[in-house]
């Protein structure tokens, strides 16, 4: 019997090794060969046309070291590969490259301006990289790294600086926001004496007039006048550039952008995509997405450009895991829609034009569809149905491990985790930095249940403001511009309140840090939310126009709770947090179901909020935390804020632990702390 028993099991893990089939690709590859090792395919086409022809349930396409030059974007569809699970991922993990762009040939030749030039069979040059590194299209003002926009100037758009220009159609205008809430891109279309004509600023869903002095122009033949700037004249065909004293052009590698997407999972409503992992490869040169169709996202400032180097729709159960995501002119990744129990783990993602990892619904997906901040529709027409209308929304997935940084290099309104339209996505363990505006954004209530817990942010809201490192709107169904309506609304009908936002969304043992904002901002009626254990090391706190939210047992590094423009009741409980500022409230009607047994630094701090009704338990006293300059504010025993059940938040663990991103990721700089007065 047992014999028999293994004899079975011998038979079925034989069919299981039986299932699976091994194509390898290598750039010396041929794709008349059958993809073996000693004969490998040449082509990733080849290798999925050959895959799809398998009978095999499970197939792997492994790539040998190499940059791959891709002639059009991979689209990988649920209709070729129903039933099998498929494995894109490097050999043995050797340095695998998939480049939406192309390697150019190019015969340079010196001119006694300085720049060098050289034909080119090319339509067009969005982007262009010399030996790997991202070179500066020609623009005024010059480059200036770690500036706004990297450098800009009020008399970008002059009379006398147009004059100088002799064709400046097919320039680009970038701009700050009038308000700094993102950036607007328009293309030049000409010139009227010293007037221009241009196109665009669609990139935002609250537009306003250009910024006065946060504005550059480039792509102009008169400003190539530094080193490592270039500029394409696509009428002649002649490619310039300024080089570094260092820059060998004769030993020089250039290449450029022709695709905007390289790899697409995609299924249909019908028939969706599953079990697809893309591992251990470097996605690099896409074109710039600044001045495609933006699409509207419901009553958030955000308007977004539904695509990426990596794009997911109608998915399920899809893994991208260790891969690097760089050199990209929009975003890296984007999960479209419908999409269910995808993981997005372990990557690193840098030097980008746009977001980093957006998980994204489609507006018909809620009840009511409204895509501009001051639409409304009467409360007796809003849907009293609870939840969404469809299934089209990311939902259960998660984005854990991740390395993110340097993002937003084109566009401003961006983050490292966007979310909109979605449900219970997870995103833990993720390091972000150097960002223009919000590491972690989530755009709406719709439908909330998200767990955003050990993410380390920081060097955020470089470029933009009124803003938080971790940001949330919550322009749901109750929510109106007129303050007063929704007010008496949610009155009547409290019930509205939690018709689109029906899970509670968690933020727990997070450290932010945001530059020109808050920490964390819970923004216009944000609600359903649970904030607890986050260290916020420089912005504070701030809950606008919102229900329901408890915030308790963080740690506020030199500041305080925000709390701007609360119903009189908001249902908000507010205890057992160490703050080192007093409360900075604006138009504050009511102070929710309990602000209270809270920590302060100083008797003053403690008395100035009581003068408000709130805290009539809360204590001050010294806060020796044991090493505030190394980020460790835990809190000796015998600290006062254990008499009102406060309890140590973890100081470690915050962001990526995997050892190859933990061996790269920055840390923030802890502040000073404020003296007591």
């Amino acid at each position: 019997m047992k014999k028999d028993i293994f004899t079975i099991l011998f038979c079925l893990f034989s069919l299981s090794v039986m299932a699976r089939h091994t194509l390898i690709v290598a750039p010396t590859g041929k794709d008349s060969n059958e993809g073996s090792l000693k004969r490998p395919l040449q082509s990733v086409s080849a290798a999925l046309e050959k895959a799809k022809t398998l009978d095999d349930s499970e197939v792997e396409i492994l790539f040998r070291e190499g940059t791959y030059y891709l002639p059009t974007t991979i689209r990988i569809e649920a209709v070729d590969f129903e039933g099998k699970k498929l494995v894109l991922s490097s050999y043995s993990g050797e340095s695998v490259v998939f480049s939406g762009g192309k390697r150019l040939s190019l015969d340079w030749e010196k001119t006694d301006a300085g720049y060098w030039r050289t034909p080119v069979n090319e339509s067009e040059i969005d982007q262009l990289f010399l030996n790997g590194k991202k070179c500066v299209l020609a623009r005024y003002p010059n480059y200036k790294e770690g500036e706004y926009l990297n450098g800009t100037s009020a008399d970008a758009l002059s009379s006398t600086k147009i004059a100088s220009w002799s064709n400046p159609e097919g320039g680009f205008i970038h701009a700050l926001h009038q308000g700094r809430w993102g950036s607007m891109h328009f293309l030049i279309t000409g010139k009227r004496d010293t007037v221009l004509t241009y196109e665009g600023g669609h990139q935002m869903n609250r537009p306003s007039p250009m910024h006065p002095q946060y504005r550059f122009v480039e792509n102009i033949f008169e400003e190539l006048d530094a080193p490592g700037e270039w500029f394409f004249d696509k009428q002649q065909k002649i490619l310039y550039y300024y080089p570094f004293p260092e820059d060998d052009m004769k030993k020089a590698v250039f290449e450029t952008a022709s695709l905007t997407h390289i790899l697409e999972l995609r299924g249909t409503p019908e028939h969706l995509l599953k079990d697809v992992t893309i591992q251990g490869i470097r996605f690099e040169h896409t074109l710039r997405t600044l001045m495609e169709p933006y699409e509207r996202l419901m009553r958030s400032d955000w308007a977004i450009y539904r695509g990426a180097a990596l794009f997911m729709e109608n998915t399920e159960n899809c893994l991208v895991s260790e891969c690097e995501f760089t050199n990209l002119g929009g975003n890296a990744l984007f999960v479209s829609r419908y999409n269910r129990n995808n993981r997005i783990e372990h990557n690193h993602i840098h030097h980008i034009g746009a977001s980093a990892i957006c998980l994204v619904g489609d507006t018909e997906a809620v009840r009511l569809n409204l895509t501009d901040y001051d639409n409304r529709v009467s409360y007796d027409q809003v849907d009293r149905v609870p939840g969404p209308r469809n299934a089209f929304y990311p939902r259960q997935c998660i984005v854990e491990d991740n390395l993110i940084h340097h993002i937003g290099e084109e566009e401003k309104q961006v983050a490292g985790v966007q979310i909109q339209l979605a449900a219970q996505i997870q995103v833990s363990h993720n390091t972000i930095y150097r960002v223009p505006r919000a590491a972690i954004n989530i755009g709406d209530g719709a439908f909330g249940g998200h767990l955003i817990e050990y993410n380390d942010a920081f060097e955020t809201v470089l470029e933009t403001g009124d803003h938080g490192a971790f940001n949330s709107w919550g322009r749901d169904r109750f929510w109106a511009p007129d303050y007063s309506l929704m007010a008496q609304q949610t009155s009547q009908e409290p019930e509205l309140i939690l018709l689109d936002a029906l899970y509670t969304t968690v933020l727990r043992n997070n450290r932010f840090r945001c530059d020109h904002g808050w920490d964390i901002d819970l923004d216009d009626g944000s609600s359903n939310y649970h904030i607890y254990n986050n260290i916020c090391l420089n912005g504070g706190i701030k809950l606008r126009e919102g229900f329901f939210r408890r915030v308790e047992n963080n740690v506020v590094i030199n500041n305080s709770l925000h709390p701007h423009v609360w119903f009189e009741k908001s249902g908000d409980v507010v205890r057992r947090n160490v703050f080192m500022k007093t409360y900075a409230p604006i138009m504050v009607n009511g102070w929710g179901e309990s602000v209270d047994y809270n920590c302060f630094l100083t008797k003053e701090d403690l008395a100035a909020v009581q003068k408000n009704g709130t805290d009539e338990h809360s204590v001050f006293g010294v806060l020796n935390f044991v090493a505030s300059d190394q980020g460790d504010y835990t809190l000796p025993s015998d600290c006062v804020a254990f008499q009102i059940g406060f309890e140590n938040v973890p100081t470690q663990g915050f962001g990526v632990y995997s050892p190859e991103l933990k061996a790269l990721a920055e840390q923030p700089v802890f502040p000073e702390l404020l003296p007591v007065q």
